[in-house]
């Protein structure tokens, strides 16, 4: 075809036919080099963003009646996006514990030593010094706040987690400040024998519904994973925020200023987010809104070193609590000496037995001289000590323990009983 002998219509025509062929293949190659990407380049698109279940499906109406649900949340944000909606959602949960005693009221007075003595009283009025002598008295009591702490809800009908050593003084009152300023009396309900746990229930007389923190999964924590640490800081700044990552995992700590003097903790979670005192009972959550564990103990002589027990460790504490008003503490029912391979059943420095003959361990067939070595696949030794290994136990539970005898190793099934309240 002679393009001379086309008309002024037809090349336009034309032209606009060439264009869109050249449009098609264009859109077709670039659609067949994007789906053959290195995945490198996807990978980096990733990375820059978190993705998270939407709090919608934690922070239901349900689950949570005093609050409203949340609304709908996209499936990515930002960590800054995430740390404001996670403390936005939890921080009516949480609360300071105060502890109140009555103090006596002293009462400063002066006295002249020379009125009152024989040798001077009858001298002529002027005679001696006006001299006057401070001397003190009680008048009456007031109750005073003497500590305070932290403490967090786990149900709606106000019970709620803290740590032992906030409580620990059994001749004090306490009572809960919420984030509103709302004021609540609390008693303590269990606390944990050998974990620095305590549960109280707030004595609500208007049932009413509290806002309440979901408990996560702290076996599922990582190294580096961001955290949110919210507590009473020096008992004076209350619902303080500090954000930072786990900085390590199964850690074992001396911890000092408990009035029952130093305690061991065990698998501690370490993180670096602020924990200042009076943060003792608050929570340490994940970004998804959970609570991961409770921040306990901080290094004073380092920087951003602090110590949380893991959740997972207080649910035991805080089931028993729920189903029976109290913490049911296992216990083997023996007395032992620590030796190189085990614990050595023998008697007591009064000549009591070394093992009860009542308890889960004689019914299980232990004798004196026994070593004890192995409960549950785990080698008992000064990481895992018998108070550690049985704290992972509920009443009822039962456990395959391993013992030596003459010699020879055997093995038994130990349904665990309740710890006696007067050992």
């Amino acid at each position: 075809m002679d393009i001379d002998s086309l008309s002024k219509k037809q090349v336009v025509l034309l032209v606009l036919l060439v264009s869109f062929v050249t449009s098609l293949v264009t859109g077709i190659v670039t659609v067949t080099l994007m789906s053959q990407a290195p995945t490198p380049i996807t990978q980096t698109i990733h990375k820059v963003i978190e993705k998270i279940t939407p709090l919608e499906s934690q922070w239901t109406q349900s689950e949570n009646p005093s609050q409203p649900a949340a609304s709908v949340a996209p499936l990515v944000a930002s960590q800054e996006e995430l740390v404001v909606r996670v403390v936005s959602n939890v921080s009516n949960a949480v609360v300071s514990v105060i502890a109140s005693k009555d103090l006596p009221v002293i009462e400063e007075y002066f006295i002249n030593p020379f009125k009152e003595d024989e040798l001077f009283k009858n001298l002529p009025e002027g005679f001696l010094p006006n001299v006057q002598i401070p001397q003190y008295r009680q008048k009456g009591t007031i109750k005073k706040e003497v500590s305070s702490g932290t403490g967090f809800f786990i149900s709606k009908d106000g019970l709620l987690l803290t740590n032992k050593h906030v409580v620990e003084d059994s001749k004090a009152e306490y009572s809960i400040i919420m984030n509103d300023g709302r004021k609540f009396d609390a008693k303590v309900l269990a606390k944990d024998p050998f974990q620095d746990i305590a549960i109280l229930q707030v004595e609500n007389t208007d049932k009413k519904e509290f806002s309440f923190i979901p408990l996560g999964d702290s076996d599922n924590l990582k190294v580096g994973q961001t955290v949110i640490a919210i507590g009473n800081s020096l008992g004076e700044f209350r619902n303080t925020v500090s954000v930072g990552i786990v900085s390590g995992l199964n850690r074992s700590v001396t911890a000092q200023g408990s009035l029952a003097g130093s305690e061991f903790l065990q698998e501690m979670i370490q993180t670096d987010a602020a924990i200042n005192p009076g943060n003792s009972g608050g929570p340490l959550l994940d970004l998804s809104g959970r609570v991961v564990g409770m921040n306990t103990a901080v290094a004073s002589s380092a920087e951003n070193i602090g110590f949380t027990l893991p959740i997972n460790v207080a649910k035991r504490d805080i089931n028993d609590a729920i189903e029976f008003g109290k913490i049911k503490y296992p216990y083997l029912g023996i007395r032992y000496k620590v030796v190189e391979n085990g614990l050595l059943l023998e008697k007591g420095l009064q000549g009591e037995p070394a093992v009860d003959q009542s308890g889960p361990g004689a019914k299980a067939g232990l004798k004196e001289g026994d070593i004890v070595f192995e409960i549950e696949r785990f080698k008992i030794n000064e990481q895992n000590n018998l108070a550690f290994l049985l704290s992972k136990r509920r009443v009822g539970d039962k456990i395959e323990l391993k013992f030596l005898r003459e010699g020879k190793e055997n093995v038994v099934s130990v349904a665990l009983e309740e710890r006696p309240e007067n050992l």
